[in-house]
């Protein structure tokens, strides 16, 4: 689903014009986007965290040149869903079966 679809429907959905449900769901990221590089969660109850992790600093290597190369610690966005919201995917979403292989003797 894309943020055009999102769109799509929360208009239909609320009988709202695009332009404006546009215009709040932009407003919507970008209250994120700046809280999370203000260093600050997003706690949405029922829906889940958007959290700011950081990530140590570690050795990587550079297979081309065959050299390492040090990845400074930094932060990262995340998503952290909520027990409720998780526990419904977990329910509701099929694994695909694994092919099976015909076995020809």
């Amino acid at each position: 689903m894309t943020k055009a679809d999102i769109v799509n429907e929360i208009s239909e959905k609320t009988e709202v014009e695009k332009s404006v449900v546009q215009a709040t769901v932009e407003a919507f990221m970008k209250t994120i986007r700046n809280s999370m590089t203000d260093g600050k969660n997003v706690y949405l109850r029922g829906f889940g965290t958007f959290v700011v992790k950081k990530r140590a600093e570690k050795i990587g290597r550079n297979i081309s040149k065959n050299t390492t190369v040090v990845i400074p610690a930094h932060y990262i966005p995340a998503f952290k869903p909520a027990k409720t919201f998780a526990e419904k995917v977990k329910r509701n979403v099929k694994v695909a079966e694994p092919l099976q292989k015909n076995k020809e003797d």
